[in-house]
């Protein structure tokens, strides 16, 4: 109002009057009611009628011509160009009107100086934690009453609260929160008057850096496909600038930041990336940091020098295998068929630094190996496929046909480490012979055929697999039955009859199969292993089979086959055995009487040596006299070593063997050329020596 010009002034009076007309009561007309220092207001006294119109201030009159202004009979303007605080007070409007009577009107005018904040800051930093205050500079007249407020609420004065209005027109806040940040208004007011002036004041809270993290370690799997995200929450204020530390070169293609940079992508994680991350914030209070470890795991990976090896029996299998990750794997190798870990380094089978040996290889050997790495990190494995020749064909059985031989398996052999494809059949009729053979699959029969009938074969067989033929089964015998049209077996009887090492059996056949009989074939050996057959033939016509020179003590087997155009018959078997040869020592009667007889001739032996010795008698001496006269010549010489031409040599001899044939014993003189006769070393009587003497005179040597 103050910049208001006297013309306004006086014309808004003037509307007042024509609002009010002249019928009114008497009022004064006041502008403003509250009035600044310094400002210009007015007072209009319209009074209703026409009289003597004054003014008064506190009950003095108002004497000063420039304030008072007489507009017509009834109005009057009492105008106050430059306020002061005097100028407030009561004004009051008097009238004596022409009708004789007075009247007067009141009008109450307040003059002020303020409020007014001076130098009042209205921008405040505190840090966290710490006490703040914020002033409120107030000055003005009449008095002047201060409130705080925020957010359009007071605060309250009471003692003890955190946030506080003081005396002094302060407001204090303890213990500054990150929350008491914000505006804040110092309401100053005239006291008991509507007039006030506010002053909004900003408080800032000052927050030191605080690096949060959501993970302090962070794990992390290798690989083209494997990103990772490394999360920094950062807290401050002012807001923080955030910058990170990294353990390689930064690369933008694979690092990537969000907007604040609180959040670190790393694309393909490779093992390069292992390490700390270090995340720092920084403001104008201060620092703050905090490290992030990242783990990089590489998944275990497997490498062998060969997937496949095929070796044959016999032969050495050499398979290295290498491992890596991190952290770096355990190496293990399998026998995936036995499910053993193979972890020895000695062994037929062993492994030493990863690589796996197998000494002279067999065929239970073959199958998969697998090279296997264990870790924290995962597992991994590769598989080793080692292939070898397959076992020998075992638990198998053998059935003739008429031209045919069909094997049997309980069980296939041990494959080498891959499928059996096919089976080599053999056969041949005897060792001198090469083997023939043929070659099924092993979906296929296992049968050889186009064979001779009724014919004894030597079979095997054994299985064939990718890497080659497989040991051969033992060998069997069998024999080939016949054919339609050819005869029936041949009928063996049970009458068999031995003698000593004699066999004979009669022989009877029913049915010739339609064709004249050839012949019988015979075949018989020894019942034990590696014995040799023994074959014969007897005639179509033949009744009875006989044996001769047959092994005392020994088992037999025989077959017997009717062969005909056609082809032979099944063989009829028979087995029997020749009983232990006869011992010399059985006592039968006539050797009871041989020995009896022979004990006689001894015993008379005795006797007529004896006789002939002592007496010079007895059947000895008979045979003497007989042979050379009534005195054996030569006696006495041959006593005495000598010889003469006349003896008769030829006797002598005759007696000797006929002597050594009855049990004398008779030898050679040392020196001599005569045998001398031991019943003649008996002394001859002295009459006897001289007749001996007479008739045989001594030959001069």
């Amino acid at each position: 109002m103050k910049n208001q010009s006297p013309f306004l002034r006086r014309a808004l009076l003037l509307l007042v009057l024509v609002v009010y007309g002249t019928d009114a009561k008497m009022e004064i007309i006041n502008t403003k009611q509250d009035v600044l220092v310094g400002e210009e207001f007015l007072l209009l006294c319209k009074a209703g009628g026409e009289g003597d119109i004054t003014w008064q201030k506190d009950g003095e009159d108002i004497d000063d011509g420039d304030k008072v202004t007489t507009i017509d009979e009834t109005t009057s303007q009492l105008s106050i160009k430059n306020a002061t605080i005097e100028d407030a007070g009561k004004y009051t409007c008097l009238c004596d009107f022409s009708s004789g009577h007075n009247d007067d009107v009141q009008a109450q005018v307040y003059v002020h100086d303020g409020p007014s904040f001076g130098e009042t800051k209205t921008y405040h930093e505190f840090l966290e934690g710490k006490d703040g205050v914020v002033p409120c500079q107030v000055t003005g007249r009449p008095a002047v009453e201060v409130q705080w407020l925020r957010n359009n609420q007071k605060i309250s004065t009471k003692v003890g609260a955190r946030v506080r209005h003081i005396s002094d027109n302060t407001l204090r806040i303890e213990g500054v929160k990150r929350e008491d940040g914000g505006t804040y208004v110092c309401h100053a007011q005239i006291k008991g008057r509507p007039v006030y002036q506010e002053l909004a004041i900003s408080v800032v809270v000052n927050v030191p850096p605080k690096v949060l993290l959501r993970e302090e370690v962070k794990k992390v799997m290798a690989g083209s496909e494997s990103n990772v995200s490394l999360v920094c929450l950062v807290d401050g204020q002012p807001k923080p600038n955030i910058t990170w530390i990294m353990p390689r070169t930064f690369d933008p293609s694979r690092h990537l930041f969000n907007s604040d940079r609180s959040q670190l992508t790393i694309l393909s994680v490779a093992q390069a990336d292992y390490g700390e991350y270090v995340c720092s914030a920084t403001n104008k209070i201060s620092e703050d940091s905090a490290t992030i470890m990242l783990h990089v795991f590489e998944a275990p990976e497997v490498f062998v020098s060969a997937e496949q090896q095929s070796v044959l029996v016999g032969e050495r299998v050499s398979v290295s295998c290498n491992v890596s990750g991190h952290p770096q794997p355990e190496l293990h190798w399998l026998n995936k068929h036995s499910g053993q870990t193979l972890d020895s380094a000695s062994g037929h089978i062993r492994v030493v630094n990863g690589v796996l040996m197998i000494d002279e290889i067999l065929p239970s050997d073959g199958g998969l190996y697998s090279c296997m790495a264990v870790s924290t990190s995962g597992n991994a494995s590769r598989d080793v496929a080692i292939h070898t020749q397959p076992g020998p064909p075992l638990y198998l059985s053998v059935s003739p046909g008429p031209t045919s031989v069909l094997f049997s398996l309980k069980t296939m052999p041990v494959s080498g480490g891959t499928p059996v494809t096919s089976f080599v059949l053999q056969w041949r009729q005897s060792a001198t012979q090469e083997w023939k053979e043929v070659k099924v699959p092993a979906s296929d029969s296992l049968a050889i055929t186009a064979l001779k009938p009724y014919t004894l074969y030597t079979v095997r067989f054994a299985a064939m697999n990718a890497v080659g033929l497989g040991w051969f089964s033992e060998t069997k015998s069998v024999r080939t039955l016949g054919i339609r049209g050819e005869p029936d077996s041949p009928v063996l009887s049970n009458a068999i009859k031995i003698e000593s090492n004699s066999f004979t059996l009669p022989l009877k056949q029913i049915d010739d199969g339609g064709m004249p009989l050839l012949h019988f074939s015979i075949r018989y050996r020894q019942d034990k292993e590696g014995a040799e057959w023994k074959e014969m033939k007897l005639s179509s016509e033949a009744n009875t089979v006989s044996l001769e020179d047959l092994s005392f003590g020994s088992d037999y087997q025989m077959e017997v086959m009717a062969v005909n155009a056609n082809g032979s018959s099944i063989p009829a078997k028979m087995n029997f055995t020749i009983a232990e040869k006869p011992q010399s020592s059985s006592m039968t009667k006539g050797s009871v009487v041989g020995i009896v007889m022979v004990i006689f001739l001894v015993v008379f032996l005795m006797v007529d040596a004896t006789c002939c010795y002592r007496n010079r008698c007895g059947l000895l001496m008979s045979i003497a006299v007989k042979l050379f006269g009534q005195k054996v010549p030569g006696l006495k010489r041959l006593e005495d070593g000598t010889s003469n031409g006349d003896v008769n040599l030829k006797g002598i001899s005759t007696l000797r063997d006929s002597m050594q044939q009855l049990g004398v014993q008779t030898f050679t003189k040392e020196g001599g050329q005569l045998t001398e006769v031991t019943c003649d070393k008996a002394p001859l009587t002295k009459n006897e020596k001289i007749q001996s003497d007479r008739s045989h005179p001594t030959v001069e040597a």
